[in-house]
């Protein structure tokens, strides 16, 4: 077997070895939790694109709303004073809502690549094809990996000035010390001048953000149930799925909107047939954050991080903010 077969292989084994590892470390903890990066099998893809359509889930729209509205607006902010960039997608999924900003560009003659950055094997080969047929003389190049692994591929691809996306309320997902963190170590991943265009869910009525995480079609319970589905597949596990309850709760003090799984029973689980998982009825394994911020938090939080905001574009409802942060 040549060298070029064996790489595709070893890269996935060390995946799934890695999978296998975090989930065994998160099952063994106390409390049990799961890192939510592993939702995103083709499974769990669709299953989040079937929730960013459902009715109670708003932030998908605030946002479609804000980037079909304000394209011109942002896309000048973007720019700045006209020189060549690269625009880099964290979690870029399906692209709904940059391809709105790529098309503005493109019609510009911006001189532009976009580097769309996904955890998602599945998600960065359908951007790889479709987009050049779809968006036609856009310069991409998919990057599939972690974030800031992925960053430094792209810093070494291109020495030009960086326009990272990180939209979607994607630093949310994490609680609100690390979303901190994150954005001090996306910081030092920039160079002065570059910028960040950050899409951040606003505190609002609770009972409106419950329903986003508690749809009525059960939605989101199944993109929660799938990541244990995905362990049975992936990881030789023996989960019965229907022994475990999805739990959504939101603190308006906080602003942490939290989801769990809750054991239905006593009841124990095998992993690889060698690791043995015990679960008390009742016992919860903490699955996600949602954090929701006010304006003032988002501005604190990039001056924290070392960057000057510059920008902030709101939905019709102001439920939900794109805000654009300059590197200093």
């Amino acid at each position: 077997m040549n060298t070029a077969t064996m790489q595709p292989l070893n890269k996935q084994a060390d995946i799934t070895e890695q999978f296998y590892a975090d989930v065994i470390s998160g099952l063994q903890s106390t409390p049990k939790h799961l890192s939510s990066k592993y939702f995103y099998d083709a499974v769990g893809d669709k299953l989040f694109q079937d929730l960013m359509n459902c009715d109670e889930y708003y932030p998908t729209n605030c946002e479609l709303e804000i980037f079909t509205e304000q394209t011109a607006e942002i896309c000048q902010a973007i720019m700045g004073n006209g020189d060549a960039f690269d625009m880099i997608e964290l979690g870029a999924g399906d692209a709904m809502k940059s391809t709105f900003l790529l098309k503005y560009l493109l019609e510009q003659k911006a001189d532009f690549s976009y580097l769309p950055i996904d955890i998602s094997e599945n998600v960065i080969s359908y951007l790889n094809t479709m987009l050049p047929v779809s968006l036609p003389g856009l310069n991409v190049t998919g990057l599939n990996g972690d974030y800031f692994h992925m960053l430094e591929k792209a810093a070494s691809l291109s020495k030009r000035r960086k326009v990272v996306l990180f939209l979607g309320s994607n630093v949310g997902n994490m609680p609100v010390s690390d979303a901190e963190n994150f954005c001090k170590q996306l910081r030092n991943h920039l160079s002065q001048g570059d910028m960040l265009l950050v899409g951040i869910d606003l505190k609002k009525n609770p009972k409106t953000i419950l329903a986003a995480y508690n749809d009525k079609e059960g939605i989101t319970k199944r993109f929660n149930l799938n990541l244990l589905a995905r362990i049975n597949r992936e990881l030789g596990a023996d989960f019965d799925v229907a022994k475990f309850e999805h739990y959504p709760t939101y603190d308006p003090e906080t602003g942490a909107c939290k989801s769990y799984l809750i054991s239905l029973e006593d009841q124990q689980v095998k992993i690889r047939g060698k690791e043995t998982i015990c679960f008390a009825k009742d016992e919860y394994i903490y699955m996600e954050i949602s954090q929701k911020y006010n304006v003032i938090q988002t501005n604190q939080m990039a001056a924290g991080a070392g960057f000057k905001p510059l920008n902030i574009f709101f939905d019709s409802k102001k439920w939900f903010i794109d805000a654009i942060w300059l590197a200093e």
